[in-house]
């Protein structure tokens, strides 16, 4: 079965964005000409490489298998060309969470384009982070993870107590450390439901039997210490985020820390392994 390069090379970028206009705006092609060269594909694997759940698109499992081999496909094409000195090798992508970028990362960052090295960043969740990694579109990410997965190299980079914020006006606010039964029927800041910290909190809640409900949600750590600060309500998050002197942080002792990973496929390269070694 033959597949054409520039094909493989089409399906990788439509595979990062799962958006035909966002892929096809970078592969400088017109949708009708990008969904006929994943048809194609479609028809000589046999198999459907995308589905569609409303307006998202999700890749089956041979699409994120065929975006795998894609991408290594492309990396192993730009180190050799990189070998014939060619052309240079393309920039490392790391794919990270906005909290990880905020609180984590900035100093081994600064250091690593110091040295004149070539670096595209991403955003994602988990999730995103995870998939991104393994189909081949990023070479690391860094994300907090309750269980890390067995198919990728996670390598613990921090670990946090979560911890309630509230202002110094507070109930709470002397207290050393709370449970979160001290937290019954408050309203509470949290992030937008679906978010894996939000989960977490309410899983948690339900399993003893607390009440509370909802003061707002916020998209972000800045603006969930914004609302805490305005005196919305206090909010749980984790300890790397920071905070004011006007927000006081408690420990809550009965939620599990927050772990952060590097995650990387196996034999990632040397370069992967340097930016890896600064990340840690």
């Amino acid at each position: 079965m033959e597949l054409v390069a520039e094909d493989l090379a089409a399906f990788a970028v439509f595979a990062e964005h799962r958006n035909f206009t966002r892929a096809a705006e970078e592969l400088h092609v017109s949708q009708p000409a990008l969904h006929t060269r994943i048809r194609k594909l479609e028809a000589r694997l046999g198999k459907p490489l995308y589905t569609k759940h409303g307006r998202l698109l999700r890749l089956t499992d041979a699409g994120e298998r065929l975006a795998a081999f894609a991408n290594e496909t492309r990396d192993r094409a730009a180190d050799f060309l990189g070998s014939l000195d060619a052309a240079p090798p393309r920039p490392l992508v790391l794919i990270a969470g906005s909290g990880s970028y905020l609180y984590l990362l900035g100093d081994p960052l600064r250091r690593y384009l110091a040295r004149d090295r070539e670096l595209r960043l991403r955003t994602g969740d988990a999730g995103e982070t995870l998939r991104a990694v393994r189909e081949g579109a990023a070479d690391l990410g860094v994300t907090a993870l309750t269980v890390p997965p067995d198919d990728l190299e996670c390598t613990l980079l921090a670990q946090y107590p979560q911890t309630l914020i509230t202002r110094a006006d507070h109930r709470l606010a002397d207290r050393r450390s709370v449970r979160l039964k001290d937290l019954e029927d408050e309203a509470l800041v949290v992030p937008p439901k679906g978010r894996p910290h939000r989960q977490q909190l309410e899983r948690s809640m339900l399993d003893q039997g607390l009440r509370w409900s909802v003061a707002v949600e916020a998209e972000g750590w800045e603006l969930l210490v914004h609302f805490v600060r305005l005196g919305v309500g206090p909010a749980v998050v984790n300890g790397s985020v920071r905070v004011t002197s006007a927000v006081r942080r408690i420990p809550v002792k009965d939620l599990p820390p927050v772990r952060y990973y590097v995650v990387t496929r196996g034999d990632p390269g040397e370069r992967v392994d340097e930016l890896k070694g600064m990340l840690l």
